[in-house]
């Protein structure tokens, strides 16, 4: 479902989007108040807003007789989905894809032991229910990409570790990217499904290390469907825009 902003969020839209396209590159300063006024169609209060939300994104810095001046991407928060949707828009890039698989390498597996801990009959509940939207998306129909974002959140909010908790929401705009890659390619989705059971199942059965070793492999199917999508030079997908959805299976 797509989002519906007000004038605040489509201001720092268009200026997160244009900074991270490069129209204002780094060590620049934005335009001024009154030109950005003219130009959105809007108020010096709006504008001040939108600025603000930029500096708490780190793309941007404001002091007296400096104006308002673009920071280096070191310095953007690359955990705030706005951030990696603005980056999509202008086009993934294979760095941003491999600073992806290594990030879940890293965070996932912990995450998961921690679920196979912790998880409540509840946790293991919704992550069956994300599972069981995946397999009828696969044999009927339907939004997998989705369903598939609500399988790894559940296993990261089962950890109940409060930053991993909080780093779900980062990750589900990076995750996704992976997603409608792995999505895009010939049965990719059907041959992961039984991959994501083992690790439910693990999970479910209180097993950490099975668990953990579970979604390696997952996590290390993505990375070669990422690599063979990069390999034949699709267009890669872009976020903002609704997930793909998949044919019914062949009878």
């Amino acid at each position: 479902m797509a989002t519906i902003k007000n004038v605040h969020g489509n201001t720092v839209d268009h200026l997160g989007e244009a900074i991270v396209a490069g129209r204002y590159p780094a060590g620049t300063s934005v335009p001024p108040e009154p030109r950005l006024c003219e130009e959105l169609g809007v108020s010096r209060t709006v504008i001040r807003e939108a600025v603000k939300s930029l500096v708490a994104k780190g793309l941007v810095s404001t002091g007296p007789k400096v104006g308002t001046r673009v920071l280096p991407e070191e310095h953007w928060n690359w955990f705030d989905p706005d951030v990696i949707l603005w980056k999509s828009k202008d086009g993934l890039t294979r760095e941003f894809l491999r600073d992806l698989q290594e990030l879940r390498r890293i965070v996932e597996p912990a995450a998961v032991r921690l679920a196979a801990e912790r998880a409540s009959a509840q946790d293991i509940a919704q992550i069956r229910e994300a599972y069981e939207g995946m397999r009828r998306a696969i044999e009927e129909g339907g939004d997998y990409v989705t369903s598939d974002l609500l399988f790894h959140q559940g296993l990261l909010r089962a950890s109940h570790n409060r930053m991993m908790v909080q780093m779900s929401k980062a990750l589900s705009a990076l995750l996704r990217t992976s997603f409608e890659i792995s999505t895009s390619r010939a049965d990719g989705p059907r041959l992961s499904l039984p991959l994501h059971r083992t690790v439910m199942e693990a999970v479910a059965a209180r097993n950490p290390s099975k668990a953990e070793k579970a979604i390696l492999v997952l996590i290390d199917g993505a990375h070669q469907d990422i690599e063979q999508v990069l390999g034949t030079r699709k267009k890669l997908p872009r976020l903002g825009v609704p997930a793909s959805r998949l044919k019914a299976a062949a009878s």
